[in-house]
C-alpha cells in the first residue's frame, strides 16, 4: 500500500511534469535584462527540442501550439508566431529522432543550433519585414548564443530527470 502512495506523485510527474514545466516557462519568460546584464536565453526552445527529441509522447503538439499562443500574448508577438516556431522545433526534433540510428549528444547540440537559427530567422522575417517591427539584433544574437550555450547544461539536467522518473 505504501508503494502505491509513493509512486502516485511520480506517476503524476511522469504524465504532467513536462507540460507543467513548459507552461510555467512560457508564462514566466525567464530573462535577466532588467539587471542591465544583456543576458537572456530561450528556455522554451531548449525544453521543447529536448522533450520532442527524447520523450515526445509526454509533450503533445496541440499543447505546444497552445503554449505558443500563451507566449505570444505574454510577449506581445503576433498571435501564432511562437506556435509556428515551437511546432517547427518539434518537426525538426522529430525528423532528427527518426533519422538517427545512434543518438550522440554533439549531433543533437549542432542540430539544435541549426534549428534555433532557422526559428530566429523566421522570427526576424515575420517581425521585421512582414509586421514592420524594429528588432534589436544584439538582443537576438545574445539570446541565440546563450540558448545554444545553455543547451548542454539543460540536456544533462533533463537526462537526469528522465532517469529519475522512468
Amino acid at each position: 500500500m505504501s508503494k502505491s502512495k509513493s509512486t502516485a506523485p511520480k506517476n503524476f510527474l511522469r504524465s504532467y511534469g513536462p507540460m507543467i514545466i513548459l507552461i510555467v516557462s512560457v508564462l514566466n519568460q525567464l530573462d535577466l535584462n532588467y539587471l542591465n546584464l544583456n543576458f537572456s536565453f530561450n528556455f522554451a526552445y531548449i525544453f521543447i527540442f529536448y522533450w520532442s527529441l527524447k520523450k515526445p509522447e509526454h509533450l503533445p503538439f496541440g499543447f505546444i501550439f497552445i503554449c505558443g499562443i500563451f507566449n505570444d500574448v505574454v510577449t506581445s508577438f503576433p498571435i501564432g508566431l511562437s506556435s509556428l516556431n515551437y511546432l517547427l522545433i518539434c518537426v525538426v526534433a522529430t525528423y532528427i529522432r527518426n533519422i538517427t540510428l545512434r543518438p550522440i549528444f554533439i549531433n543533437d547540440w549542432l542540430f539544435f543550433l541549426v534549428t534555433i537559427l532557422l526559428v530566429n530567422s523566421i522570427n526576424f522575417l515575420v517581425l521585421e519585414i512582414v509586421m514592420n517591427i524594429d528588432i534589436n539584433f544584439n538582443v537576438y544574437i545574445t539570446n541565440l548564443g546563450f540558448t545554444f550555450l545553455f543547451y548542454p547544461a539543460f540536456y544533462g539536467l533533463f537526462k537526469s530527470l528522465i532517469k529519475f522518473l522512468y
